[in-house]
């Protein structure tokens, strides 16, 4: 701050820093401004995002938002855009650089009422708090006998397909399923983007909500040739402009199928459509949303409807989330499956750059395992 810069009290609680802000450098707002907000709007997922955190914040002044980035200017993807204006310095906020403290700090929050959401700037960038939201923030309420919970969620956004190299495109989700006490969630349209991220906030217990970054802006099916495809053409682009709540654990029939039955959550519930559409399959896909808990029963009944199973997702595959879907789907559905379990996954290697779409399992590798399956995996 400038040294004849005075900072007010009334500073503190406008959400503006005063030796910060100029008609040039003002943060830009991504809601439109129509005067009167009609109740449903055609909304990008970082609109959707946006608008869940600043319903939630109007609604319940216990409800604040911080990260790396994440206050003045709104986070590296504008998520949390214009929050600091609107709702003050004390409740929309920057953190230091330290992903553990980021996490530490929200745990204590939520031990005393209040219900952080904290931005992880990137999902490459949270194991240095993997401690804290593994031994504190999942174990809380256990060691506690219910004395204390941890009502924090932890958004980050997460996955390949935008050249984002090793340190910027993982998908780290299986390493928190595998934690008893945290739910992981992860939307694939502004829809579910909004109402999951608001029943992620009202949930007492952590979430780890992971966002596909490269879905921000519109709908991504794989085919990296073709001009991208913006979201106001989609029907779950439209948005609610109040509050409304997905639960979590329900997945999403994206299609109605007979043929074969594909999981998918993310980005790849996109590149999974496309991919039975290029090889002509009568598929079902399934968008999960949330992995913890799972709607193992919406599976049960596609796979045994079906006879046929294709797990799809952008991690590697040794320990995949995959792996426990497969295992799940086997034990459940054994008798009905014609075929083996087919996996379309990321390769065992670190995420490479100049080889992104050798890595990134697209449609095509999609069609493969899709016709494989058909043929009883022959």
């Amino acid at each position: 701050m400038s040294g004849n810069t005075t900072f007010t009290e009334a500073d503190r609680t406008d959400g503006v820093e005063p030796d910060m802000v100029t008609a040039s450098n003002a943060p830009a707002s991504t809601a439109p401004d129509t005067g009167v907000e009609p109740p449903v709007l055609a909304m990008n997922m970082i609109q959707a995002l946006n608008s869940a955190l600043d319903v939630k914040m109007a609604e319940d002044r216990d409800v604040l938002s911080f990260g790396e980035d994440a206050g003045y200017f709104g986070g590296v993807f504008r998520v949390t855009d214009h929050l600091q204006k609107k709702h003050g310095l004390t409740r929309s906020f920057d953190a230091p650089i330290s992903e553990c403290g980021i996490v530490a700090a929200a745990i204590g929050m939520g031990a005393y009422g209040l219900r952080p959401v904290v931005e992880i700037q990137f999902a490459d960038y949270i194991y240095p708090a993997y401690d804290q939201i593994v031994s504190e923030a999942a174990k809380l309420r256990y060691r506690s006998a219910g004395q204390f919970t941890s009502p924090i969620t932890i958004r980050s956004p997460y996955g390949g397909g935008i050249f984002g190299g090793q340190t910027h495109s993982q998908s780290p989700e299986s390493l928190f399923t595998h934690i008893a006490g945290l739910k992981v969630v992860i939307p694939s349209n502004p829809y579910d983007a909004k109402g999951l991220l608001t029943a992620a906030i009202e949930d007492d217990d952590p979430v780890v909500f992971f966002e596909p970054k490269r879905l921000y802006n519109g709908p991504f099916d794989g085919w990296h040739e073709n001009p991208v495809s913006p979201w106001k053409a989609q029907e779950l682009a439209q948005v609610p402009t109040g509050k409304y709540v997905e639960p979590i654990g329900k997945a999403r029939i994206m299609k109605e199928g007979a043929d074969v039955t594909i999981l998918a959550w993310g980005t790849m519930v996109w590149v999974s459509l496309a991919g039975a559409e290029h090889a002509g399959v009568d598929a079902e896909v399934i968008d999960l949303r949330t992995l913890v808990p799972l709607d193992i029963e919406t599976i049960e009944a596609s796979v045994k409807k079906t006879g046929r199973c294709v797990i799809v997702h952008e991690a590697p595959k040794t320990s995949g989330y995959g792996a426990e879907l497969s295992a799940l789907v086997q034990e459940r559905c054994f008798y009905h499956l014609e075929a083996p379990i087919g996996r379309v996954c990321g390769w065992d290697t670190p995420y490479p750059h100049a080889f992104e779409w050798e890595y990134f399992p697209g449609p095509q590798r999609v069609a493969d395992a899709l016709k494989s399956a058909m043929t009883g995996g022959r």
